[in-house]
């Protein structure tokens, strides 16, 4: 990786960090009007296409035929079924507890990378700072536990929990799967593809007879289109492919600190004492396992 290639993939991970704490925000405002499926499939649909063009005007080359069919799975499991589920669960969890849900992402990554034959085993380290992990969500929602028995709050948290699976598996299959083309262009394939599929989902649900924009959602539309897709998506697959995965994830670090400030300022979403504390519990065990699996590489590599 050249000089001026590090320098972009630095600061493509350093947008993330701070785009996508906003964008849960305007998911939350966003899906308070408008139904969740078709919200997030206009969304990639427009965005997708605009990226194209942009990258096509430029001279990029459009990927090859072989390539379609990996970069169609990275974005049904990253948008279709990552980004369609957290917005799906935005509608009965707060955004700030579903940011702080979406830090088990690296998690799930270790976990999933741990069954693979070349992935990185599982040691001391990792093991309790996954327990942390588990110990935090448990602490976060341990005060009301009675929510988990309403319908819609449950379904909401279980759709999050197949978001940070979908997002994992997506990560890990980018990684190990390595396409010809540039990641921007292929960035702009994935959210063609889980665009088309979101918004005929949303389609068959029948979901077209209540879309109707007020103020509030369109704003927040526009917002995810160019800030957390344009500009966030495309950094977080640039970012991907020129540094270690272990490394980018971590910008579930800032993403909570910057939801829930949003959230409560905003939305005056609820902040107690627990959740910080579950909140802290979660990004320490967070830090043991980017520790652990470091380690692991160290080793492997020697």
């Amino acid at each position: 990786m050249t000089r001026n290639e590090n320098y972009k993939a630095y600061l493509a991970w350093i947008s993330i960090c701070i785009i996508w704490g906003t964008t849960y925000l305007a998911i939350r405002i966003g899906v308070e009007d408008i139904p969740p499926v078709l919200f997030a499939g206009f969304r990639w649909l427009i965005a997708g296409p605009i990226l194209f063009l942009i990258l096509k005007s430029r001279g990029m080359a459009l990927p090859k035929k072989e390539d379609l069919i990996p970069m169609g799975i990275v974005g049904l499991a990253l948008l279709g079924v990552g980004n369609g589920f957290v917005v799906f669960a935005e509608q009965s969890v707060p955004s700030g507890l579903t940011s702080l849900l979406i830090t088990t992402v690296p998690f799930w990554i270790v976990g999933i990378e741990a069954f693979m034959p070349k992935g990185v085993r599982l040691n001391i380290t990792v093991m309790f700072g996954l327990l942390l992990g588990l110990v935090g969500i448990i602490l976060i929602f341990g005060h009301d536990l009675g929510s988990l028995f309403e319908p819609k709050f449950l379904a909401g948290v279980i759709g999050l929990m197949v978001a940070v699976i979908g997002w994992s598996a997506g990560t890990i299959y980018s990684k190990y799967k390595k396409v010809s083309v540039h990641p921007l262009m292929g960035a702009s394939v994935q959210m063609i593809i889980a665009g088309i599929f979101l918004t005929i989902f949303g389609l068959t649900l029948g979901e077209a007879s209540s879309f109707h924009f007020t103020n509030d959602s369109f704003i927040a539309f526009v917002y995810l289109i160019i800030f957390g897709s344009l500009i966030g998506y495309a950094s977080y697959i640039y970012a991907i492919a020129h540094l270690p995965v272990s490394l980018v994830s971590t910008y579930a670090y800032v993403n909570p600190i910057i939801a829930l400030f949003l959230g409560w300022f905003v939305l005056n979403e609820k902040i107690t004492t627990e959740i910080f504390i579950g909140a802290a519990i979660i990004l320490f065990g967070v830090a043991l396992v980017k520790k652990g699996t470091s380690h692991s590489i160290k080793k492997i590599s020697k």
